[in-house]
């Protein structure tokens, strides 16, 4: 599948610190030559999102004791706060250059989970495309800690591209793209230029990254790339380790792996209804966890139903009522994400039970459903 650029009004591109970092600085060369790209794509009306890596490296370089292998959480939100600074003044030097201006936004998963932020945050972002301003995203890793973080910048890309409604998203990486092994390892790897549906079999082809200044691996990406899909957005994956390798993409000189699909599963025309999917869609630390029989399951598969308190058969988390959950099968396989109607301490009372017997507990206007069809993306 050839990348027509006119086919793209809006993309996201993620950075990987593999890509900017070398030796513990900015590889300005090769920055350069791509807000070089940027400014190209922008000419030709093309709106772009950038979602970069690299302060924790960048910060470690000027904080860290360099024998550590490790860094403790502590160690690595003080690198990050040095290390976003000067990240953040190089980008403005280098684009400078070509007369574009950046701004900054951080952000952790809370941000993306809350509705009110969630919304917020595409507010400010549609408002710096229209003032003609590129958004450097990044998750605010000097105070997020794991239960607020997102956890890497491929699924923070695919976040942010669901929020702004994106056409394209492309994860530069170090490498050219999915293979059905690790082609590190195995001279006998088949390339895999496209992909239609993100299975088991997909997922299972993903192994970790050797970058030693990477968070990431494929299997991040592939993860980022379903997020994407759920939303309709395609995803590049592709290396971005030379110079001009925007450019190249889009002019048939690289390599990729596409992810794309023909069907839809967002196809509503209310533009609100169509948000709160790709926001629900984005989901990556739910308050807790709906475990569903497999009526219930094919239920919701098949029949894009709302969930009944009567398919639900066990609860995880401590979640409220209008919270997000994750919705799973018996063998822990993530069906859906909602959100809730019921507490946990209300939904318990109400696991395995038919309409008539919910009445009975909380009343004639008590809702059958813990999650109403409204409220409920099917992830799978």
């Amino acid at each position: 599948m050839k990348l027509k650029i006119e086919n793209f009004q809006r993309i996201v591109v993620k950075i990987g610190s593999s890509l900017l970092i070398q030796n513990e600085q900015i590889r300005q060369k090769w920055l350069t030559e791509f807000a070089k790209d940027v400014k190209e794509l922008i000419e030709k009306k093309v709106e772009l999102i950038i979602v970069t890596s690299g302060a924790v490296a960048l910060g470690r370089s000027i904080l860290a004791n360099k024998s550590l292998n490790k860094l403790s959480v502590e160690q690595k939100q003080a690198c990050a706060s040095v290390g976003q600074i000067k990240l953040m003044s190089t980008y403005h030097e280098i684009f400078k250059k070509f007369d574009l201006t950046v701004a900054q936004i951080l952000l952790t998963a809370t941000d993306c989970n809350s509705r009110k932020s969630y919304l917020n945050c595409q507010n400010t972002i549609n408002t710096l495309i229209k003032n003609n301003a590129i958004a450097i995203i990044n998750e605010n890793d000097s105070v997020a800690v794991d239960e607020i973080k997102i956890g890497d910048n491929d699924r923070l890309a695919s976040r942010v591209a669901q929020m702004t409604n994106s056409d394209l998203l492309i994860l530069f990486s170090d490498i050219d793209g999915l293979f059905d092994k690790n082609p590190k390892t195995h001279k006998n790897a088949q390339f895999i230029s496209q992909i239609n549906k993100i299975d088991k079999n997909v997922e299972n082809m993903a192994k970790g990254s050797s970058s030693l200044v990477g968070t990431g691996g494929m299997i991040t990406k592939i993860q980022a790339a379903k997020m994407a899909l759920n939303a309709n957005c395609p995803t590049v994956i592709t290396s971005g380790i030379e110079n001009r390798a925007l450019q190249k993409l889009f002019f048939s000189e690289k390599k990729y792996t596409i992810f794309c699909k023909n069907d839809s599963k967002n196809t509503s025309s209310n533009q609100s209804a169509k948000s709160k999917k790709n926001w629900l869609y984005g989901i990556v630390n739910p308050k807790g966890i709906l475990i569903i029989n497999d009526i219930a399951s094919q239920t919701l598969q098949q029949k894009k139903a709302s969930l009944l308190a009567v398919g639900v058969i066990a609860l995880q988390g401590n979640f409220m009522k209008g919270d997000v959950v994750f919705i799973k099968d018996q063998k822990n396989q993530h069906i859906a994400s909602g959100i809730v109607n019921y507490s946990k301490n209300d939904a318990e009372k109400i696991l395995q039970k038919n309409s008539e017997q919910i009445k009975k507990i909380f009343g004639n206007k008590a809702k059958p459903e813990l999650v109403h069809i409204d409220n409920l993306v099917i992830v799978i």
